[in-house]
Formats: structure tokens, sequence, C-alpha cells
């Protein structure tokens, strides 16, 4: 009698401990797409923010169409972009477009004096800050998620969960997202 209340209090304990496992997997799996959710809702704020900064811009530059249609293409890949690795690269695309703009903005100084243009401005370097926060807690909630799954015992329920690693969310290949834009006229 003693053998089977002890065999049962192994088994309910490992049982437990796999439930445990398990369950801690598809919280930290949620807790990436939860992350990811948070970068790509600050994405899509940054593309709203942008149509708004190029028409008040457009009021004083006029002769920069180009730039504007370079943006409008960058916003709509931006849009279109699935995954870390392409919304990294649409987005530092966007950045490129978006500096330029403010470079433009230097040569205009009532453009720069302008209420609207100033807390647009503001709301975009927000934004910005809200990106690379989100995309911090994002790789983080990756880097743990990718350990479980590869480490033991959680590798024993990668495949039946159907767990694969996440994609951080880095800058593309070569590109720094602080680097300067380029500005030629």
């Amino acid at each position: 009698m003693k053998q089977l209340i002890v065999l049962v209090l192994i088994v309910l304990v490992a049982g437990g401990w796999l439930v445990s496992v398990r369950n801690g997997l598809i919280r930290k799996e949620e807790t990436v797409k939860e992350q990811w959710s948070q970068i790509d809702a600050q994405l899509v704020r940054r593309v709203d923010l942008i149509p708004n900064l190029v028409e008040v811009v457009k009021g004083y530059a006029t002769h920069e169409k180009d730039i504007f249609l370079q943006i409008a293409d960058a916003r709509s890949r931006l849009l279109r972009a699935q995954g870390p690795a392409a919304k990294a690269e649409a987005s530092a695309a966007m950045n490129d477009w978006v500096g330029r703009v403010l470079a433009i903005a230097e040569s205009y100084p009532a453009l720069r004096a302008s209420e609207n243009f100033t807390r647009l401005q503001d709301e975009l370097a927000g934004t910005e800050n809200r990106i690379t926060v989100a995309r911090t807690r994002y790789n983080e909630a990756v880097k743990e998620f990718n350990s479980a799954i590869r480490g033991f015992p959680g590798s024993l329920f990668t495949a039946g969960l159907g767990l694969k690693s996440a994609e951080y969310f880095q800058p593309p290949a070569g590109k720094a997202l602080a680097e300067p834009p380029k500005v030629q006229f």
C-alpha cells in the first residue's frame, strides 16, 4: 500500500511538473506575441503621424515632390511588411526618408517655428522612443522563449506544441538605425 501511495505521489509530482513546463512555454510564446504587437502598434502610430508631418512640410517645401513620393512608398512598404525582419528593413527605410524631411525642415525657419511642425516632430520623437522600448522588451521576450524551447525540459515539448524559435527585431544587416540620413538637393 505504501508503495502505491509513493508511486501515485511520484506520478502526480511528475505530471504537475510536466504541466508546469508546458504552460510556461505557452506563456512565453504568448509574451513574445504580445511584445510584438506593441512594436507593431508603435510602427503603425509612426506611419500614421508621417502623412501629417509631410503635409506640414509640403506647405513650405513644394519643390521637394520626389521626397514626398518616396516617403509614401516607404510608408506603404512598412504597412505591407510581415515579420520582424521585413518590418525592421521597411522601418529603416522609413527612418531614412523621415530624416530627410526633417533635414529639409532645417532649411525653412518659418516651418521650424510652426507649432504644428513642432508638435508633430515631438510626437514622432516620442514614438521613436516607444519603438525602442518595445523592441527591447520584445527581444528580451524572444531570448527567454528561444532559450526555454531549446533547453531542457522545454525541448521535450517543442515539437509537440509546434513551437519554433522566434525572430529578433533587429536592424537590417549592415544598417544601423542611428545612421544619419543623407540629404541631397
